[in-house]
C-alpha cells in the first residue's frame, strides 16, 4: 500500500469523484493508473480517498492510497497526467490504511476578495462561527452535520485567505459557510444573524445560503500519523506548470481589467 499527495487546478473538473463521461480529477488518476499498465476493475485494489471536492475546487494536498507497485513514484505517476494534476509526494502506508478514515483533520482555504475590512468585525465572525456547532442550516445534508471548526485568516493583498479546519465536512459546508462569512463581513448581516443560523430551527428559504463560488476554494491540508516524502523533481515540475499557468491568469485579469475600465471611452485617437 502507498498513499499519494495530489494537487489539481480544479477549473476544469466536474468534481474530484469520477463520473462516466464527465472529466473529473480522479478520472485522470485512474486514467494515468491504465496508462501506466496498472490493471484494475472500477478502482484499483484498497483504492480510497481522503475527500471529495466539488466541480471547480482545486487541491494542494489531496490524498488517494491504494495498493500501488514499487516502482510508482510520485515523478512516475505525473508523467500520464494532464497538467494541471499532479502528484508531488508518497508514503508507503500500512495494508489496512484508508486515505478517507484515517485522516484526523482536513483544512480548506477560501480566498475572499475583501481590499479593506474592519480586522475586529472578522475576529468576532470567526469567534461565533468556530468551536463545534450543529450546521445543518449551512450543509447541503440532513444528518451529520455536527463539526468543531476552527476558523482563521490572514491578508494577502486585496484578498482574505480564510482557513477552517475540522475532521470532515458535510457537503458544501465550507463554500455556504463562507458565504455566511462574505454577507457579514460586508455588512450585508449583523452578527447576531451568525447565531441565527445556528440555531436548532431551520432557515426559511430566502434566508438560506446558496454556496459561494467554487474556484477561490482550495483543499490546502490533510492530516495523517504518516509522513510523506516530496519527490524534489516532481515539487519543481508541478512549480512549473502552476507559476505558467498563474502568469496566464494574470494576464486575462489585465484584459479583463482594460475591458471594464475602458467600456464607454473613445477606442481610437481622435481625428
Amino acid at each position: 500500500m502507498r498513499a499519494y499527495r495530489v494537487a489539481y487546478d480544479g477549473r476544469a473538473y466536474h468534481g474530484f469523484q469520477r463520473q462516466p463521461s464527465l472529466p473529473t480529477v480522479e478520472g485522470a488518476l485512474f486514467d494515468a493508473l491504465a496508462d501506466h499498465g496498472i490493471e484494475f476493475e472500477g478502482a484499483p485494489s484498497k483504492y480510497a480517498a481522503a475527500g471529495r471536492t466539488d466541480a471547480g475546487v482545486s487541491a494542494l494536498a489531496q490524498t488517494i492510497a491504494f495498493d500501488a507497485p514499487a516502482w510508482l513514484s510520485a515523478q512516475a505517476f505525473t508523467a500520464y497526467l494532464p497538467e494541471d494534476v499532479h502528484v508531488w509526494a508518497s508514503t508507503p502506508v500500512p495494508a489496512d490504511f484508508h486515505a478517507t478514515h484515517h485522516a484526523r483533520w482536513r483544512e480548506y482555504t477560501y480566498l475572499l476578495h475583501a481590499p479593506s475590512d474592519d480586522p475586529e468585525r472578522r475576529a468576532e465572525i470567526e469567534a461565533r462561527l468556530a468551536g463545534e456547532h450543529d450546521f445543518h442550516n449551512l450543509a447541503a445534508a440532513d444528518a451529520g452535520t455536527v463539526r468543531d471548526l476552527s476558523v482563521r485568516s490572514d491578508r494577502t493583498g486585496d484578498y482574505l485567505r480564510v482557513r477552517v479546519r475540522a475532521g470532515g465536512f458535510p457537503r458544501q459546508l465550507v463554500r455556504r459557510l463562507l458565504a455566511l462569512y462574505d454577507r457579514v463581513l460586508r455588512g450585508e448581516r449583523d452578527l447576531a444573524f451568525i447565531d441565527r443560523v445556528l440555531a436548532p430551527e431551520p432557515l426559511p428559504g430566502p434566508e438560506g445560503f446558496p454556496p459561494a463560488p467554487a474556484y477561490p476554494l482550495v483543499l490546502t491540508g490533510v492530516d495523517y500519523d504518516q509522513s510523506f516524502d516530496t519527490d524534489p523533481d516532481a515539487v519543481e515540475a508541478a512549480r512549473t506548470v502552476f507559476e505558467r499557468r498563474a502568469r496566464a491568469d494574470r494576464t486575462r485579469a489585465a484584459v479583463g481589467r482594460t475591458l471594464q475600465q475602458g467600456i464607454g471611452g473613445s477606442t481610437g485617437d481622435n481625428p
